[in-house]
């Protein structure tokens, strides 16, 4: 059976071509403009479930940096209040030594007594140092505070603060303000009232020498643990930055254009369309003596 074949059909089917040629032509354009390869799934659908799980990773990366910020700035408050801390440690023990001489006047051991209790005061407001407005002494707790104003530790023990910097690393990013202050009889700041109470009655402040040099090992030691954590987030920063630019490259191999190639078939979709409108044009124009002819 042989189909008959109209102008009609010849026409619909020469305006069809011509659309596809069009639209071939007006999404290379688009990809060539936006410098995009994939302006929709259906462009590429493997592709497009490919940048989704890239962008994925992307996201949790970028959180993944702001974690590590956010945990440099624990650990930078933390390194800060340690060290002050230990300055005005020094400075009392300085002044305990001065107090250790049996020939100093009443008035004088007074004078020591009150720059003590000063400095106790110093190290109770370190010792409650925030960031963000969280504690970075008192482990999970949100009471933006971790010694009380009579130093007593009003934290939460054993419960650390960690932030997540990589796909299989968490980090601490708080201090144990019990060991680095002490807490109860045995914490800093009772052992600066201590020191006051037998500097203003009278006894041998000597043995209180030890005591203040027992507790500054026991600061530097956490100071240690602050730096060491504090390496490390920086470390993972660096880690992630890196990892950021992968991702980077593969999903731009995955979503970018090549330009070399796009050229070439920006030049010959444009022949093509060019083609199907000469083609359409001389369909159109036949006219019914063209047909009798």
């Amino acid at each position: 059976m042989i189909t008959r074949v109209t102008h009609q059909m010849t026409a619909r089917t020469a305006a069809q071509n011509l659309q596809a040629s069009l639209a071939q032509l007006n999404r290379l354009t688009d990809q060539a403009t936006s410098n995009t390869r994939i302006t929709r799934p259906s462009d590429d659908p493997s592709g497009t479930a490919e940048s989704l799980r890239l962008r994925g990773e992307q996201r949790l990366a970028q959180q993944h940096t702001r974690n590590a910020q956010d945990g440099l700035g624990w650990l930078t408050t933390a390194d800060t209040a340690i060290q002050a801390g230990l300055d005005l440690i020094g400075r009392a023990q300085d002044l305990t030594i001065q107090g250790a001489n049996g020939a100093m006047s009443p008035a004088g051991r007074e004078a020591l007594a009150v720059e003590i209790d000063g400095i106790r005061e110093a190290l109770l407001v370190q010792a409650n140092s925030t960031f963000g407005g969280r504690s970075v002494f008192a482990g999970t707790s949100d009471a933006g505070m971790a010694f009380g104003p009579d130093g007593t530790y009003v934290g939460v023990p054993g419960a650390t603060v960690h932030r997540r910097v990589g796909p299989d690393e968490s980090v601490r990013v708080d201090a144990d303000g019990a060991a680095v202050f002490g807490s109860g009889p045995g914490s800093v700041f009772a052992l600066m009232a201590d020191i006051a109470a037998d500097l203003r009655s009278g006894a041998d402040v000597s043995p209180r020498i030890d005591a203040i040099d027992e507790r500054r090992q026991e600061m530097l030691g956490e100071l240690a643990g602050v730096g060491t954590r504090y390496n490390r987030l920086e470390v993972a920063q660096v880690a992630t930055q890196e990892r950021m630019g992968g991702l980077e490259s593969r999903l731009s191999a995955v979503e970018d254009v090549d330009m070399a190639r796009m050229i070439i078939d920006l030049k010959s979709a444009e022949v093509a369309y060019q083609g199907a409108l000469g083609v359409t044009a001389r369909v159109l124009q036949n006219s019914l003596l063209d047909f009798l002819r």
